[in-house]
């Protein structure tokens, strides 16, 4: 009997806070600065004698994360002293919080988060120069919030990887909703970890690593996929004691993980309060009804009031979720059209045929709600056709102007003159005998060859629907 395994991941997501200045000190928080050390202060360089001031900006959004989740917002806090030395740390310890997280418990998209916490960035190494490496303090004392998951079970391995890239992705979402960071990942403002295991004992967690470097979500995804691949090899051939608890790097180019170091427990940082930082009651600095109550509209509400109002389809509504000004133009749209059936064509042609232009062409732009539902109108009416409809909205995001002017300027208004379209039509037939023959010996896609000629003859501007009517009339 095959035996099963299991895999469990729980993930460490790191973003930095949109904030107008750093987590301890008043240094400028850009994260677009080119020059290196130019954001620096005696604070975040950690010279003797200075002391460090927690920003509230950042703590507040923190705060207002947990509320977005579902968490419990801590009454106490305090910062700790995180101790490791590398040269990225000027201090030698990182200020971090350890026994007392602002946000503990709370769900997303299927998963249940442990904490979440506030902590200061570390500098950037730079390792471009061949054999010696430089730092950038920039980002040293960035606000930095770590949200961490519990440890989640599953039942297969595609399970566990899709799960940890969907979690991913709908948090940088909901960070993006909140104003709380723009969670770029090319930047650096959002990085994922992942802790891996694999069990053959459901109820019973087996080694685990934590894997780097997860610098996109289907990076994540794929390096997920890799590391429990490579556990389940190990268990098959019978040397799971090489399963170790270690961190290991991604290789976006070989595709790979790879062992970095052996993992580290909170022992070996040796926390302890920082005793430059005052203690904080959470319930006297913020209101947090108040601040729930002042929370936008987040994906998943959003997400059901777009099912529920215009009954579009899912992968539309994802487009909308991740494009807010997008999102916005749309309902505009649907607020002029109002009809159910209007709504769904027009969110067709903005997903498929608008999205389409604007990623080939970058300078295309959303034309005038008024001008888009015009279009749409002329659709629904079956005064163009869907080709037309496709070529007038190449020329509104060029130019925005009238739809119907110019359907009439280019002659692609429709013909519905049943008389002049039956006389095309019989044209048609006598010059295709034999696909009339095709036709009436029982095959029906004879007759859309049919109806193609007869399109090609108008140039497009024949009803098709009234075409395949009157060829139908005059075969029958």
């Amino acid at each position: 009997m095959e035996k099963h395994y299991y895999p469990t991941i729980g993930l460490e997501i790191h973003a930095e806070l949109k904030t107008n200045s750093k987590m301890f000190c008043g240094c400028k928080n850009d994260p677009n600065e080119k020059n290196p050390n130019v954001n620096i202060c005696p604070v975040c360089m950690a010279h003797p004698g200075t002391i460090p001031v927690p920003n509230k900006s950042a703590m507040e959004q923190v705060v207002r994360v947990g509320l977005a989740i579902g968490g419990t917002i801590a009454n106490f806090t305090e910062f700790d002293r995180k101790n490791y030395f590398y040269p990225d740390i000027p201090k030698g310890y990182q200020i971090s919080q350890y026994k007392y997280p602002i946000v503990s418990g709370g769900s997303l998209a299927g998963m249940t988060v442990t904490r979440i916490h506030l902590e200061e960035d570390t500098a950037t190494s730079k390792h471009d120069r061949g054999d010696f490496s430089l730092v950038d303090f920039n980002r040293a004392g960035v606000p930095l919030m770590e949200l961490v998951t519990d440890a989640h079970t599953f039942d297969s391995v595609d399970e566990a990887a899709k799960t940890g890239a969907q979690f991913g992705k709908e948090y940088q979402l909901l960070l993006q909703y909140l104003g709380a960071s723009e969670a770029n990942m090319e930047k650096g403002e959002f990085r994922v970890e992942a802790n891996i295991s694999l069990s053959p004992d459901r109820e019973k967690l087996a080694t685990k690593v934590e894997v780097k470097n997860l610098n996109s979500f289907r990076s994540a995804e794929r390096a997920i996929r890799y590391e429990l691949d490579r556990m389940l090899e190990l268990y098959e051939v019978g040397r799971e004691s090489e399963i170790v608890q270690e961190t290991r790097g991604w290789d976006d180019v070989k595709q790979s993980t790879f062992s970095q170091r052996a993992k580290e427990s909170a022992q070996e940082y040796r926390y302890f309060p920082d005793p430059d930082i005052t203690k904080f009651m959470l319930s006297e600095m913020f209101d947090a009804d108040a601040l729930k109550k002042a929370l936008p509209e987040l994906p998943a509400a959003k997400r059901a009031r777009y099912k529920s109002e215009y009954g579009i389809k899912d992968e539309d509504i994802e487009t909308y979720i991740n494009d807010h000004d997008l999102a916005l133009w749309f309902e505009d749209v649907a607020g002029i059209l109002k009809d159910a059936e209007k709504i769904k064509t027009a969110s067709n042609y903005i997903t498929s045929d608008f999205v389409g232009i604007k990623k080939s062409d970058p300078e295309a732009t959303l034309p005038s709600e008024g001008n888009f539902s015009e279009l749409v109108m002329l659709v629904v009416d079956g005064k163009i056709s869907s080709r037309a409809a496709k070529d007038i909205l190449a020329m509104i995001v060029k130019e925005d102007s009238s739809p119907n002017a110019l359907a009439e300027k280019h002659g692609l208004l429709q013909k519905n003159d049943e008389g002049a379209l039956k006389e095309i039509a019989q044209k048609i037939i006598d010059a295709n005998e034999q696909v009339v023959a095709s036709y009436k010996g029982g095959k029906e896609n004879a007759l859309m060859s049919l109806v193609g000629q007869m399109m090609k003859e108008t140039k497009g501007s024949a009803n098709p629907a009234l075409a395949t009517k009157i060829l139908k009339e005059i075969l029958s």
